[in-house]
Order: C-alpha cells, then structure tokens, then sequence
C-alpha cells in the first residue's frame, strides 16, 4: 500500500455531521489506550495525523480521514474507560453504535485489543454486534512488541479460542516494529479495493 495522500477531513458526532458517503469506509474501534490512533498513523506513514495520548479517552468525538482520495478511516471513540462520566461514556456508546447501523458506506471495522489483555464482555458483544449487522470484522493484537514470540503466539492462540476462532484471525501488530502493517492493509483492501 503505497501512501500518496492522508488528510483529516472532521470530527462529528451525529449523522447530519458525517462528511459526504464518497469513499468506502473502514472504521477503527477498540478500548480506550489500546493503540487505536497509534495503528492508524502507522497504516498511513504519518506521525501525528491522528493525535495520540497516553491519557485514555481522549478520542471522544468520530473522526474521519481521507487516503489517497480513495478510501476514509475512521476513528472512533475508545471505549471501557471507568474515569469518564457515566452519562458520557452513554452518549458515546450511542453515538458509535448510529454510526455503525446506519452509514451505508462503512465496509468494515478493524476491532483492536491489546494482546496482553483478556478480552472482556466489551469485545465478545462487539463482534456479536457486527456479526448481527452483518459488518466484516479486521481482528487485531496490538503491542505484541511487549511479549516475546512464543508469548505472542501463545496469547493469540488463547484469546482466538475464547471467540471460537482460528488464531489466524487474529492480525499481531505492533506501532513500534510496525509489524503487522501489510496484513492489516491486505486485510482492508479486500474490503475497499486497491487504494493505491
């Protein structure tokens, strides 16, 4: 995937606020501080164009980004972070779950975890979630530079069964090594179609 252009285009919060259904999408979600922005800047060789930060729930609005004038990613809202108000951690909820069931444009969802983490209750409803809709899945093991290889694979071995998976479902990543890069891309582009 050879990178040409990457701009963000805006944040929203309501369908009104979407930018134009032009370009397929593919959305990012996972738990807050599990590598979200940190994935997306690798994918489109850029450091800072999605803002990173240490504190979780930063993100807390849908951001859209435009590759190449061919295809948008699509961040959103971290999710499970105990310190942001109940009534907001609500309103987020919602707001990714109109984004999900109604953009007719949205190709797929790259579900990050950390690898180093059980998933919980979160993520098992989540993939439920897409299964009902109907909406592709991009499964992906971040921050596997943490674990040695034998960790790496004993973990994404462990955490497939437990969503009754191969483990070669499982994408391992790392925004260090930036290993894992091409296969979440090849993984995305069966989605969109070449983005070159």
């Amino acid at each position: 995937m050879h990178i040409h252009s990457a701009e963000f285009i805006k944040s929203a919060q309501k369908p009104d606020q979407y930018p134009m259904a032009a370009f397929p999408e593919i959305a990012f979600a996972g738990r807050s501080n599990v590598g979200k922005s940190t994935l997306i800047n690798v994918l489109v060789n850029r450091k800072h164009l999605v803002k990173t930060s240490k504190t979780p729930g930063r993100t807390q609005l849908i951001n859209f980004f435009l590759i190449n004038n061919a295809v948008s990613l699509v961040d959103l809202p971290g999710y499970g972070y105990a310190k942001v108000p109940k009534k907001l951690r609500y309103s987020w909820g919602s707001m990714v779950e109109t984004y999900l069931s109604r953009r007719e444009s949205l190709k797929g969802v790259v579900l990050i975890m950390d690898i180093r983490r059980t998933p919980g209750v979160a993520e098992f409803d989540f993939v439920a979630w897409l299964n009902q809709w109907g909406i592709p899945g991009i499964l992906v093991l971040t921050k596997t530079d943490k674990l040695s290889r034998n960790q790496q694979i004993k973990q994404q071995t462990a955490i497939a069964k437990q969503f009754s998976r191969h483990s070669e479902e499982f994408i391992l990543f790392s925004g260090k090594t930036r290993s894992g890069q091409a296969t979440v891309w090849a993984a995305i582009e069966a989605l969109v179609g070449n983005t070159d």
